[in-house]
């Protein structure tokens, strides 16, 4: 994986990438929890593709973000003269033109289900985001309990275990990694923020998680990372 920083020339940026294959553009490794989804999952299945980082919560961010998609918001993925904008729909699209790396489940009723959960994520669960931003480098502990959010860790901690004893057989939540462990990811990271207590075997799955070398290595470049968006540093309630 290679990777661009933004700069004032975006557009040539942009006219390379239309020439190199796949090109994923993200925000900060350390606030994005949209574009971790689908760096986790080209990362995590051999996908090559060029990463360029656009820092988020910046006078230019918006600018920066609208030379490669009129949507405004990262993650974009260039594929030729393709452009597609949102996690779910890029993932989509890596499953189409990837169809033998099996990033869905094989099974047609895990597969399903894997896409009805990731749906409720992509759609859901604002309360969560709204009261547990990500922000990988910083922890939080008992912070961020509000009824909203309580509410969406009881769903989520539904899904994982519907998934867990039907398909995943105390690996991921369909056994193998896939696109709804990646979509569930950055929760994970939430967890682990926040100091979310979950019964032990949901915890173990989201040990299992951080140790997957994709999201291991999201981390680590997270931590790396020197750059501050205000917003997600800020003490939560």
């Amino acid at each position: 994986m290679q990777t661009l920083e933004s700069n004032p020339a975006l557009q040539s940026v942009l006219a390379k990438a239309r020439k190199s294959g796949l090109t994923l553009v993200i925000g900060n490794k350390n606030y994005s929890s949209w574009s971790m989804r689908p760096w986790v999952v080209m990362t995590a299945f051999g996908i090559a593709f060029t990463e360029v980082r656009i820092l988020l919560d910046q006078p230019d961010t918006s600018m920066n973000i609208a030379a490669f998609s009129a949507a405004g918001r990262v993650p974009v993925l260039i594929a030729g003269e393709i452009t597609v904008a949102d996690s779910l729909a890029i993932c989509e699209y890596l499953a189409e033109q990837f169809p033998d790396k099996d990033l869905w489940p094989q099974d047609v009723a895990a597969r399903a289900l894997a896409r009805s959960i990731c749906c409720e994520m992509h759609s859901g669960f604002s309360a969560l985001r709204t009261a547990m931003s990500m922000n990988i480098r910083r922890r939080f502990p008992g912070k961020g309990r509000t009824a909203g959010s309580q509410a969406d860790i009881g769903r989520i901690s539904e899904i994982w275990e519907e998934c867990l004893s039907n398909f995943g057989h105390h690996e991921f939540l369909f056994g193998k990694f896939s696109i709804a462990d990646a979509f569930f990811a950055p929760v994970v990271m939430r967890f682990h923020g926040y100091g979310v207590s979950l019964a032990p075997a949901l915890q173990a799955y989201c040990e299992r998680v951080q140790a997957h070398p994709a999201v291991a290595q999201w981390v680590r470049e997270a931590c790396a990372e020197v750059e501050l968006a205000g917003k997600h540093e800020r003490e939560p309630d």
